[in-house]
């Protein structure tokens, strides 16, 4: 089957049993996490997760969650091929291998992670009128410069950003996010961020470390990250393996409009999706590759406590 009608069957197969239970996909259908994997602190507000063991039976271009809400995702362009043995932490199996395929063709090849739905994605409702994301997992680099953008005739050109994970707003043409890690350029510098959107066409804040993002992600190295967005007072933290990453905002105003009377919650609709290792899961355009590997991968619909983040880091790097 064609990957794009693959993809929407996927999505309409979801739907079909949320209007059936008149919830998200059941309980059954994902697969939890094993208590090894994912702190019990964390476990109740694990939306959805993806460690790369799990191919859909039948379709193993297709990712299992391991979460709660059962939301597949694609592995595009390279599918099963995409699943490499590699190990972030103890226990783990495989990781997921993003990378651009060729930098001098516009072709829509490059090999990245995610789903998407134009009508947004059902099981993903947990992100939708919410006061709180997180997003983590393990990344490791194989890349020491954002890389060449194949959108342009210039063989000079590079792309300005290098994608790691993240949540889709509600009216996201692919790229659009709610949350996200990412390393983008800053002021002229590239610089490891969590970026975040309250409100589907809204302004977005930035929240960027101070450190050389080198040092943050050596290349060929294993680190766990984690971003955090408090949507009701606009606070975005980063952590590096467990401990907090110091940084600055790259706006001083008010982005998400959280200065009046809340609660302040993000947009209640649903979002278009999750995009891992670069934009546009529905793969009409390439931007932003990550020749990069991941696991562990967790999308939470709370934010997680300096405290916990530092406990699911352990968790795994014991």
């Amino acid at each position: 089957m064609p990957r794009a009608r693959r993809a929407a069957v996927a999505t309409v197969s979801l739907l079909t049993i949320g209007a059936l239970t008149g919830a998200g996909a059941p309980a059954a259908q994902a697969d939890r996490h094993r208590p090894s994997d994912v702190h019990p602190a964390l476990r109740a507000h694990l939306v959805a997760a993806y460690d790369f063991d799990h191919p859909v039976p039948g379709d193993p271009a297709l990712e299992r969650d391991q979460g709660r809400s059962g939301t597949e995702i694609e592995l595009v362009n390279g599918g099963a091929t995409m699943r490499v043995r590699d190990h972030a932490y103890r226990g783990s199996g495989n990781a997921v291998q993003t990378r651009q395929v060729d930098p001098s063709l516009n072709g829509n090849d490059d090999w990245k992670a995610g789903t998407w739905s134009a009508s947004g994605v059902r099981t993903l409702r947990a992100f939708s009128a919410t006061a709180g994301t997180t997003v983590m997992g393990w990344f490791k680099l194989e890349m020491d410069s954002p890389l060449p953008n194949s959108t342009t005739a210039d063989p000079t050109d590079r792309y300005n950003a290098i994608g790691l994970a993240g949540v889709l707003t509600g009216d996201s043409d692919g790229h659009g996010v709610r949350a996200l890690l990412e390393l983008i350029d800053v002021n002229g510098e590239l610089r490891l961020v969590a970026l975040g959107r309250r409100l589907d066409g809204g302004n977005s804040q930035t929240f960027a470390a101070s450190q050389d993002w080198r040092d943050l992600l050596p290349t060929g190295e294993w680190v766990h990250l984690a971003a955090t967005f408090d949507f009701g007072t606009g606070a975005l933290a980063l952590y590096r393996n467990g401990e907090p990453v110091d940084g600055f905002y790259t706006r001083t105003d008010d982005p998400w409009l959280v200065s009046g009377p809340g609660p302040h919650l993000t947009t209640a609709s649903d979002p278009r999706g999750i995009k891992i290792g670069g934009s546009f899961p529905q793969d009409t355009v390439e931007r932003n590759p990550c020749d990069c590997r991941m696991d562990g991968l967790m999308f939470l619909d709370s934010v997680v406590s300096a405290t916990d983040v530092r406990r699911q880091y352990r968790h795994l790097a014991r």
